[in-house]
């Protein structure tokens, strides 16, 4: 049944439309126009056209800074989803001590990025850090390495990194989902003689299929604003190896003084952020979900 627009409706959307315009629509405009400037971001500004969009096409970094930021989304998904899964049904239990272990599991959630990235800096850390020192003392000293300084390593370091920052968040969403399925199922599946393993596969995996599509656009989406632990734990190095595009437009534009250019990677990484988006809710469906309560 098709809903009638009133004016108590327009009232109650019309902050939400002004937030939007003002801090979404607003930036990405003003992106827009800088895009086709020549600025540092002092002097005055010279239209130049679309140069600065022809030049992302020559920018050989435009395009590694593209393949790192893919390559850190698929790591950082493949980290935290199989991880925040399991907690999150782990912790969805009803006994007293996984409450317990809950708030140990959801302590980095307390921390900035800030803290975290430069944290991390100093437990990683070749000469001092406590991950090698662990290493040395196990008698594992081998495997004692520059976890950020070593460009084949710097880039999987930050998304272990980002994924024990996040995994709690997700963990806390498997979690809420796991507590949505009914006793019932799990009842009529133990009469069946359903075990454990059984009954995750069959029944609790099935049931969080929303949760892991919304888990998992939050993961894909996300990974396109990592910008603040990266900045703090390697600057984008060593070398490029780090030189993620939340990093390189950073960089280009604020660093660099090529506000145009800048601005054009800004939109592209909305661009890719809102086609993602876009194709993972028209491949899960998840635009057409409904409840998975019906017929309990």
């Amino acid at each position: 049944m098709k809903e009638q627009l009133n004016w108590q409706r327009i009232v109650m959307i019309t902050p939400a439309i002004a937030f939007f315009i003002i801090f979404a629509l607003g930036p990405m405009v003003m992106a827009g126009y800088f895009s086709f400037l020549d600025w540092n971001g002092v002097a005055v500004p010279k239209f130049t056209g679309f140069s600065n969009w022809i030049n992302v096409f020559t920018d050989k970094f435009a395009g590694m800074s593209m393949l790192l930021t893919l390559k850190m989304m698929i790591l950082t998904w493949v980290i935290q989803t199989p991880i925040s899964l399991l907690l999150g049904v782990f912790l969805a239990g009803k006994q007293r001590y996984r409450s317990i272990l809950g708030v140990f599991y959801f302590f980095p959630l307390l921390f900035s990025s800030a803290a975290i990235g430069i944290t991390w800096s100093y437990i990683l850390n070749p000469n001092f850090g406590l991950v090698n020192s662990l290493f040395h003392a196990l008698g594992l000293s081998s495997l004692a390495k520059d976890w950020i300084g070593n460009p084949q390593l710097a880039l999987y370091t930050i998304a272990v990194v980002i994924a024990w920052q996040f995994i709690p968040f997700h963990t806390l969403l498997y979690q809420a989902g796991t507590r949505q399925i009914p006793d019932a199922i799990y009842e009529a599946a133990e009469i069946d003689g359903a075990t454990g393993i059984k009954k995750f596969f069959h029944i609790t995996l099935p049931q969080l299929k929303y949760t892991i599509t919304t888990s998992s656009l939050l993961m894909l989406t996300g990974s396109l604003t990592y910008f603040d632990l990266v900045y703090v734990m390697t600057g984008g190095g060593p070398g490029n190896a780090t030189m993620i595009l939340p990093m390189y437009m950073y960089k280009t534009a604020f660093m660099d003084q090529r506000m145009g250019y800048g601005s054009v990677l800004a939109i592209i990484l909305a661009v890719i952020g809102i086609l993602l988006s876009l194709v993972m809710l028209k491949i899960t469906g998840f635009n057409k979900m409904e409840s998975q309560m019906e017929g309990v």
